[in-house]
């Protein structure tokens, strides 16, 4: 099933398969209760964290995200989605997406799924931490630390948190844990002082920091954003924040790093400049440490393109017409791991563009893009019958999938890949069947 979505890309398994017979084998693949959606996961998960495994340190990006799914009479068990008052469905769920060294995806590692009540409930400021939905941000840490320590023995990963990770229960998690991290902070944090000292906060002492330097990041576009090469300052300070828990009347002191990055100079007219304060583990001491904590959070973008990816852009996952969660799920996990697999195919042509392609397609995708190119190939091109590079091949598949070059707004993207493995799908099929 996941290769035949992976030639296909689609929503709805009516589009993923196309003969009766495996239609109806999907169908009652996703029905049997006996098949849980945590062995599905099961397989990418430790597929993703084995890739990684060689390397000191691996990226996980942590984020939430919702699935809007169809169910105008409400007969679903699914959960209100978006704000109350629009009435969306669907389900909530939180991703950790492994992303190596370098930046270049390698596939989840937690996926945690729940439905919200149907109607709002007014909650109390301060809560018990089991009522809050932080508890899942806190398993999908919990399972890919474990799921490291089993299959990429070696290998740190180095979680990477937006503003919602910025809360005492994740921060002490972390820390207490003693993980490499960097977390988005959102709050003017008060820091530890004496008794006898006036309070000093977070924002104050990083503008007054003295470790300083300038770096450069490429910005991708995203909704109101332009590409760019961004010009950033970077301070930073050694900090013991005084972590407030408001429900046990109790403070957590837990000593961390904080960064904070500001853009100057390069930033689109219209648009805000990139203002980052982080909270990390990582050292600090050298301008190296400062560019390696920079790089860390921009690699968190990645987790916002699988999404796109996964839920609209090549897979739309959110077209999905199943009937319960549990199918849902189960359909909605091999999805991402296809979508995972585009946005690798995609990173890898960029960020290394000298691999043979043999890096991530098969022999028999290699063959038939090889086969189909020739037919579609301009006078002026030469195809040889030797293994292309990853970035020869992804531009081959994009230009199958209707790439038309600079005049596309940039490198190939996930949908024109995905288009192009779905040209080439039944001659990959052929050519598997002359083998049998």
């Amino acid at each position: 099933m996941a290769e035949g979505a992976l030639s296909r890309p689609a929503g709805r398994i009516t589009e993923v398969f196309r003969t009766e017979s495996e239609r109806q084998g999907a169908y009652d693949f996703l029905e049997n209760e006996e098949i849980e959606a945590s062995d599905v996961l099961a397989a990418t998960v430790r597929a993703s964290v084995r890739r990684v495994a060689k390397q000191p340190y691996a990226f996980v990006a942590i984020d939430g995200t919702s699935l809007s799914l169809v169910d105008h009479r409400r007969l679903k068990d699914f959960g209100a989605v978006g704000a109350y008052k629009d009435f969306g469905r669907g389900l909530k769920l939180i991703h950790a997406y492994v992303i190596d060294q370098h930046g270049v995806p390698s596939g989840v590692s937690s996926q945690i799924w729940w439905a919200r009540p149907d109607t709002f409930v007014k909650k109390k400021q301060f809560r018990p931490l089991r009522t809050k939905e932080t508890v899942h941000w806190l398993e999908a840490i919990d399972e890919t630390a474990s799921q490291f320590k089993e299959h990429g023995r070696g290998t740190r990963p180095w979680f990477l948190l937006d503003r919602e990770g910025d809360n005492w229960p994740t921060l002490r998690r972390l820390v207490d844990g003693g993980e490499l991290f960097t977390v988005r902070s959102c709050w003017d944090r008060r820091l530890r002082t004496a008794p006898d000292e006036p309070r000093v906060y977070l924002r104050e002492t990083l503008r007054q920091a003295r470790r300083r330097y300038v770096s450069y990041i490429d910005v991708p576009a995203g909704p109101g954003r332009k590409a760019r090469r961004a010009r950033l300052e970077v301070s930073a300070s050694s900090v013991v924040l005084d972590l407030k828990n408001g429900w046990g009347k109790k403070r957590y002191k837990r000593a961390l790093n904080a960064v904070l990055v500001v853009e100057r100079g390069t930033t689109p007219r219209g648009e805000k400049p990139i203002k980052w304060e982080l909270l990390t583990s990582h050292p600090i001491k050298t301008v190296a440490d400062l560019k390696l904590v920079v790089f860390s959070y921009s690699q968190r973008w990645r987790i916002e393109e699988l999404h796109k990816t996964w839920k609209s852009g090549a897979c739309r996952v959110e077209e999905t017409q199943l009937q319960t969660k549990a199918r849902v799920i189960k359909w909605a996990t091999i999805m991402v791991a296809v979508a995972s697999r585009i946005e690798r195919i995609k990173r890898l042509a960029r960020e290394q563009p000298n691999e043979p392609a043999s890096v991530e397609l098969s022999e028999h995708e290699i063959l038939a893009l090889i086969k189909l190119k020739r037919l579609h190939k301009k006078r002026t091109e030469t195809i040889s019958g030797s293994v292309p590079t990853i970035e020869q091949a992804t531009r081959w598949l994009a230009d199958l999938g209707g790439y038309t070059g600079k005049s596309s707004g940039g490198p190939p993207g996930s949908i024109t890949i995905r288009r192009g493995l779905d040209y080439i799908a039944p001659l990959v099929l052929v050519l598997q069947a002359g083998d049998l």
